[in-house]
């Protein structure tokens, strides 16, 4: 959430984001109405209770003089109750403005290039997609020839956007898992955390899921409780409404989870395949920091995404997102690319993103700089370490062979009991 000082002192830098965003300026501009009834109900109290104040030392004067001022007793009482009425109406105009906040979404940062998504920059590159002898297959013709990747099934389970995995692969995507959360761990610093995958309400506010993407989620009925759609809402929420003291920032946290999403506003999209599933796993990356370290953070915690794919051989670019392009709470954002010789393509899977003091404003997340001093919002920032179909899909396609077999890159084998291979298609 915005600063609410900052939105009523500078509406042109909002109304310059909103722009720049692609967004309708007409929050904004309810906005203002709204302020501006705010200032005038609190005009007319202010106005009141100087009257009542004045009328209220009057009869205490006359009542000393043995005066009963019946007349002014009554004035006062009515000044009173006029007061009381408006109060719910301030308390009511108080409670749209922040309501309309909610939905207005993050500044962009200076670095972001504004435009749409044909605004979007590379900003660098690495690896060199692999060149094959024959015509590469998409994922799915290489799990399904395999009998590894079952889609039909799944749907009978489930339904569409969903896939049942066997043997070699269910253990690839067991190792995976294995082999991000160690290097995170172990190699950049995180600290693990095995978090609940069912959250409430407060919880997707914080991050700023909701009320605007509640479409996207899958909610528990007759519950406050949601499917988490990624591990960032739980890790980002250890922290609501929590002042972290001296030594406690910056704070690195890293989880694995199975994560749900309803992909409401992608209907039609990639309808084949792992690319974009209802269900999908996901180690998630999460930093809490000092609002000057924000920016530097997010570089390093991109970097630490990189190192997944850098050790699994899989070639992949960084691209700047532009500010039409980002995410809801985000102020800036670099998308990790990877290559799909099915596709013939670059693909995202995984966006690291700085929100800056949007989310902890939404989740009450503050810092001391020293003992006793005035708390301050602290800096968020996620990113996904990685999707793990995602990079299922990509080392199916990158690593397959002419026989439809797929070979094990080496940073897998001995999480696979040294397989070198999967399958040769029966």
């Amino acid at each position: 959430m915005l600063d609410l000082k900052l939105v009523r002192d500078h509406p042109e830098m909002v109304l310059r984001m909103l722009e720049g965003r692609g967004q309708d300026t007409g929050a904004l501009a309810r906005f203002n109405e709204l302020d501006l009834r705010r200032r005038t109900l609190l005009r007319e109290v202010e106005e009141l209770k100087a009257k009542r104040n004045a009328a209220s030392d009057q009869v205490a004067r006359l009542k000393k003089e043995g005066r009963v001022p019946e007349e002014l007793i009554a004035e006062n009482r009515e000044l009173s109750q006029a007061i009381k009425r408006l109060d719910p109406e301030v308390a009511k105009v108080e409670d749209d403005e922040r309501q309309l906040l909610s939905g207005i979404p993050n500044l962009f940062d200076d670095s972001v290039p504004v435009g749409d998504e044909g605004q979007n920059r590379e900003v660098r590159r690495w690896g060199v997609p692999p060149e094959f002898p024959f015509e590469p297959k998409n994922h799915w013709e290489l799990g399904e020839a395999l009998g590894l990747m079952d889609f039909a099934r799944a749907s009978k389970i489930s339904g569409s956007r969903f896939v049942v995995l066997y043997g070699a692969l269910s253990r690839l995507n067991r190792a995976l898992i294995d082999f991000m959360l160690d290097l995170h761990t172990l190699g950049h610093g995180y600290r693990e955390v095995w978090p609940p995958a069912l959250i409430n309400s407060q919880s997707l506010y914080g991050t700023g899921q909701l009320p605007k993407f509640a479409e996207d989620g899958f909610k528990i009925e007759n519950s406050d409780l949601w499917l988490a759609p990624t591990a960032e809402v739980p890790l980002t929420n250890l922290f609501r409404n929590e002042i972290l003291e001296p030594g406690e920032v910056p704070v690195s946290v890293t989880a694995y989870t199975p994560c749900f999403r309803a992909e409401a506003g992608a209907a039609g999209r990639d309808t084949r395949g792992m690319i974009r599933m209802h269900q999908f796993d996901k180690v998630e990356l999460v930093k809490v920091t000092r609002p000057e370290d924000s920016m530097e953070a997010l570089e390093a915690l991109t970097r630490d995404a990189e190192e997944v794919l850098r050790g699994l051989g899989l070639a992949y670019r960084v691209v700047l997102l532009s500010s039409g392009d980002m995410g809801f709470s985000s102020a800036k954002t670099y998308d990790l690319e990877v290559w799909l010789p099915g596709a013939g393509a670059y693909r995202e899977i995984s966006s690291c993103s700085c929100f800056t003091d949007f989310q902890a404003r939404r989740a009450g997340i503050r810092f001391r700089r020293e003992k006793g001093a005035k708390p301050e919002f602290a800096h968020t920032l996620n990113g996904s370490g990685l999707a793990v179909g995602r990079t299922m899909v990509a080392i199916l396609e990158n690593y397959q062979n002419a026989d439809g077999s797929i070979t094990v890159p080496e940073a897998l084998r001995p999480r696979l009991g040294g397989l070198t291979a999967i399958g040769v298609p029966s």
